[in-house]
């Protein structure tokens, strides 16, 4: 989780990279982790699916906007 720039990055499987925005869509809290292939907001507990973070478990009721990203060799580039 990127907190400064509001970006989470998944790896939904080996070598596949996924970013999302980090602000929660039920009140805006930022996410606070990313574990089993969910992405979960400690807030009032909605969360988000890894690979498409799209909602699994509400109150949140819209998904992640996906994000930008770029993979140069082992870095990951915001944008």
């Amino acid at each position: 989780i990127f907190g400064d720039d509001k970006v989470v990055v998944t790896q939904p499987e080996a070598g596949t990279f996924m970013a999302f925005t980090a602000v929660c869509t039920h009140q805006g809290c930022i996410v606070a982790s990313v574990a089993d292939g969910t992405i979960t907001c400690d807030c009032h507990g909605s969360q988000y699916d890894a690979a498409t973070g799209e909602v699994t478990r509400g109150p949140a009721t819209a998904g992640l906007a996906e994000q930008a990203i770029t993979v140069e060799g082992n870095q990951i580039l915001l944008g």
